[in-house]
């Protein structure tokens, strides 16, 4: 049954792919699509942080990782390096971590 599901998904983005390589240029031209297609990659990234943020198996959870979160948040609007937001978070959650 798994590798019927594993063909089965492998199929849909095949198929899904050749879809998109069919479309008529005309239809990719357009700004609202391209804009629409720059800020996907943002949408997706943002809901994957969230879900592993907030969620703890099958039920919702704020603890250190909420507060990591938000002090790297604080951290990108002070314009800081990518790897002190990265250090910045860390090094929260392991104090909240401690601190509970």
């Amino acid at each position: 049954m798994t590798w019927i599901a594993i063909f089965a998904t492998a199929a849909a983005c095949f198929a899904l792919k050749l879809a998109g390589w069919s479309l008529p240029a005309r239809l990719l031209e357009r700004k609202r699509l391209q804009r629409a297609a720059a800020l996907l990659p943002l949408v997706l990234l943002a809901a994957l942080v969230v879900v592993q943020t907030f969620s703890a198996g099958r039920s919702i959870a704020v603890d250190a990782r909420a507060a990591g979160l938000a002090a790297a948040g604080l951290a990108v609007l002070r314009r800081a390096p990518f790897i002190v937001v990265v250090a910045v978070a860390a090094a929260t959650a392991a104090l909240v971590r401690a601190a509970t």
